[in-house]
């Protein structure tokens, strides 16, 4: 089975997402998976941790900003329409032969809609693996991101549940703000927080992880 990780970058850039990302691959793939990493920065982390490059997820690329920059003003231009059919065809290129897709923070920040758009298009057309959205914020419930947001599409994507979907929050704050965003049933979201690799924090040597499972 291969699964695919979404994000707008992947290690070695630094990033509280891409830290996650980086164990979750490592894990799945020391579990015998084959791990794909789909986003615009980052590099690919072995053999079966490899990166499929799509230099539009990027929520710093020039053309996802100026785009951004419109929808915050609440105008959807044909840049946008654009950009968002670009990401459809690059996302069914970079995906091909993914089994599961665990998309990171991109159904839930407006970063980049054009992209958030491009993933809903692909799913509702069923032209998606099997699709797990991995909520580590949500733009809908932080006041930062307010004056930003915008009633109507692409907004809405961010606070709708796009059904036949797997929800996965990080923490029971998050699970609550996101049942009462999306009027699920708290029951449904699956709560997953951050770990902590202990070995590696605290730099074990064998001798001392073996005492310690002990």
């Amino acid at each position: 089975m291969e699964i695919g990780l979404l994000h707008y970058s992947v290690p070695p850039i630094v990033g509280g997402v891409e830290s996650v990302i980086a164990h979750h691959a490592r894990l799945m793939s020391a579990d015998g998976y084959t791990v794909r990493l789909v986003a615009a920065r980052g590099e690919a982390m072995s053999e079966n941790i490899k990166l499929a490059r799509v230099p539009l997820a990027d929520s710093r690329h020039e053309r996802v900003a100026h785009v951004k920059e419109q929808l915050d003003r609440g105008e959807v231009t044909a840049d946008f329409t654009a950009l968002r059919d670009e990401l459809v065809e690059a996302l069914q290129t970079a995906l091909e032969g993914v089994d599961v897709l665990i998309a990171h923070n991109v159904c839930s920040l407006n970063k980049n809609p054009a992209l958030t758009a491009a993933l809903h298009q692909l799913h509702t057309a069923k032209k998606l693996p099997r699709l797990i959205l991995w909520h580590h914020d949500l733009a809908w419930t932080t006041p930062r991101y307010q004056h930003e947001l915008h009633g109507g599409y692409p907004w809405d994507l961010l606070r709708t549940d796009w059904g036949n979907t797997t929800h996965v929050v990080v923490s029971e704050l998050r699970r609550t703000e996101l049942a009462n965003l999306m009027k699920l049933d708290p029951a449904s979201i699956h709560v997953i927080p951050n770990g902590v690799d202990v070995d590696r924090l605290y730099k074990l040597e064998a001798l001392t992880q073996t005492l310690f499972d002990q």
